[in-house]
């Protein structure tokens, strides 16, 4: 955490000084905004905490209750999501009141007396080591309280506006504020009442009932629902082993239960099979009662037994497979020649099981994929054209979503007997681990994703997907970091400077290439950084030696990677690491010794791969993405 630059802090450093927006923000709703988010759930809430660091931009969230979410459906987060919580600066305080999840216990029928469960494998919930970051249970709506924080106190001071319910709206071919939203007063004073506004752009957070993807005109489109499962958060009493740990638990004749401990040591949650949905029920399966699911765990679990002492939260529901066919209100054939103004996020567009903790994880990225891109649009730093990657990177990621969870959700509600090997579904869990996970996506090449003609200069970390993180040894203080962790949700592109070989100070492709990222007028940093900003204020640049850090000291790097920053002109001795010799980095991520560039964007994901020389592909890169020059 950085801070003091703009003169001294005595208080929270979380706090950012209010600024743009946030100096005086009206507490109505105004006629008129940049953004208006409608729904508090995880993609509005990242949305909201992203949008937030664009002090410039008007962004309200409406949300139809009439105060926060007090006890959310969602509970599993997964290592990405931890790693963005990282991002927005909560990632410590979450983990400490979250549940853990280290291993996952397999149960089905034992062969000798079928009729009783017995444990028959233990698997790893992260077999190869593929996150430093935990995988995590905790209530959803703690998740929306860290978000919400953030963007609290964020420069623009953003908070929900509660009370207010989305009826419909429509979007004109021409003005600045071109999308007319009318809304109800759901809460509070002057309840039933509507009114209208206007923004540029508008993001649909609002679930699987979504009123914003019906105003827009889009349908999800897929599988019927034909299993139903009764969930259920409880304190209750059993002989069951593992009750502490997460389990799949199949029986022989009853179902199967997904088992997960919650967060706080005596809570947890329980995904009861309810067999399977005739196509004539009508919804009739959501009548079922929490006596009828107690009875029908207390059957699959046999010989042990639960009785439950008091119940949190419960539900009924069916698993259905539904995919929008498009995230904005912009037709297939129209995009390139007209600007999406609507965007749908999470349920609103794609709808699945929860057993594989999927929605709240898939929702959240949603949310940072189109807030940040947003905000460079409407902050002046790249063309509309950037909002059409949004759809086109985010319906891909569903649509693998919605084939992963089929396949799990099947084989957790298949017979043990149908499956085959009995070792098959934790064979899965095991073999899959990297996609529940949420580190398996890959954008593919676009405007902001380059081509993979020099990923042998970095080969672990491939172009599209997420920046893999390492350790390294932070020269100003000898401190050991994960080098991604300093990575933050501030907007900016992030240059990583692999050094070639040569020891900093004497010449070499790094000195070569600081030169030119600080003088050159076709270096990103001169053409594209408006004057009077900070020389990083939109790209971070940082270098990596291979070198011991004891092998040199700061005074030979090139001030290219000691910008000064602030009112006052600070130096930031944050942007130079070198190598930790007992785990080089240049061997972990396959980093070629000559140097590379490794250029990432605002959300984490690598968007290029370079040789130190390829300056004239960054120039290009770049001007591609953030159009003309500003400083021509």
């Amino acid at each position: 955490m950085q801070f003091h630059h703009h003169g001294y802090v005595s208080g929270d450093p979380r706090v950012q000084q209010a600024s743009g927006t946030g100096i005086d923000r009206p507490p109505e709703l105004p006629d008129e905004v940049d953004v208006l988010i409608v729904g508090s759930g995880p993609a509005g809430m990242i949305a909201a905490a992203q949008l937030a660091q664009f002090p410039h931009i008007v962004t309200r969230v409406v949300e139809r209750r009439a105060g926060r979410l007090e006890i959310g459906q969602a509970d599993g987060i997964q290592a990405r999501s931890v790693e963005t919580f990282q991002a927005f600066g909560f990632a410590n305080r979450i983990i400490e009141e979250a549940y853990r999840i280290t291993e996952m216990c397999f149960w089905a029928p034992d062969p000798e007396h079928p009729e009783n469960i017995v444990r028959t494998s233990r698997a790893p919930d992260d077999p190869t080591g593929i996150s430093e970051f935990p995988h995590l249970i905790v209530n959803q709506a703690r998740v929306l309280d860290y978000f919400a924080e953030a963007a609290r106190n964020a420069p623009a001071r953003l908070e929900p506006d509660y009370g207010w319910e989305f009826v419909t709206l429509d979007v004109a071919e021409e003005g600045e504020h071109p999308v007319t939203v009318t809304l109800r007063r759901s809460a509070g004073e002057g309840e039933g009442e509507q009114r209208t506004i206007r923004a540029k752009y508008v993001i649909g957070c609002d679930g699987a009932r979504s009123r914003v993807r019906e105003a827009i005109g889009r349908e999800l489109v897929g599988d019927q629902a034909n299993h139903a499962w009764g969930v259920m958060d409880v304190l209750a009493e059993t002989d069951f082993p593992d009750i502490r740990t997460k389990c799949a638990i199949q029986s022989h004749d009853g179902g199967s239960i997904l088992h997960i401990p919650r967060e706080g040591n005596h809570l947890f949650r329980m995904y009861v099979d309810l067999g399977e949905v005739s196509a004539d029920d009508h919804g009739k399966v959501r009548e079922t009662t929490q006596e009828e699911v107690e009875a029908r765990a207390n059957r699959i679990l046999h010989p042990y037994t639960l009785t439950v002492k008091h119940v949190g939260w419960r539900s009924v529901y069916e698993v259905g497979h539904r995919l929008a066919d498009k995230f904005d209100d912009v037709p297939a054939e129209l995009v390139g020649t007209r600007t999406p103004r609507v965007f749908i996020t999470g349920d609103a567009c794609h709808t699945h099981s929860a057993k594989a903790g999927q929605g709240m994880n898939v929702s959240i990225q949603d949310g940072w994929n189109i807030a940040w891109k947003l905000g460079h649009v409407l902050d002046g730093r790249a063309p509309e054209s950037l909002l059409d990657t949004y759809s086109a990177e985010r319906q891909v990621i569903a649509q693998n979503l919605i084939d992963f969870d089929r396949e799990w959700s099947s084989m957790m509600a298949a017979k043990p007997e149908e499956l085959g090997d009995p070792t098959a579904l934790a064979d899965f869990y095991v073999k899959t681990a990297e996609f529940p996970a949420g580190l398996m996506t890959r954008y593919e090449p676009s405007l902001i994703t380059g081509e993979t003609a020099h990923q042998d200069r970095a080969a672990g970390f491939p172009i599209g997907k997420r920046f893999k993180s390492h350790p390294v040894t932070r020269v100003c203080d000898a401190n050991p970091v994960h080098l991604g962790h300093h990575h933050r949700a501030d907007g900016r592109w992030r240059i990583y400077v692999f050094a070639d070989r040569p020891v900093p100070g004497s010449p070499s492709r790094t000195t070569e290439f600081a030169e030119w990222i600080t003088t050159s007028p076709q270096s990103p940093v001169v053409a594209h950084t408006p004057e009077g900003l900070d020389v990083d204020a939109w790209f971070d640049v940082k270098v990596i030696y291979q070198q011991d850090h004891a092998e040199f000291d700061l005074g030979s790097v090139p001030p290219a990677f000691l910008p000064k920053v602030g009112p006052y002109q600070c130096v930031d001795y944050e942007k130079v690491y070198a190598a930790d010799p007992a785990d080089d980095i240049f061997e972990a991520r396959g980093v070629h010794r000559d140097g590379a560039l490794v250029v990432v964007r605002p959300d984490h994901y690598v968007s290029q791969v370079l040789p130190l020389e390829g300056t004239d592909e960054l120039a290009a890169f770049f001007e591609r993405i953030l159009g003309a020059r500003v400083n021509a």
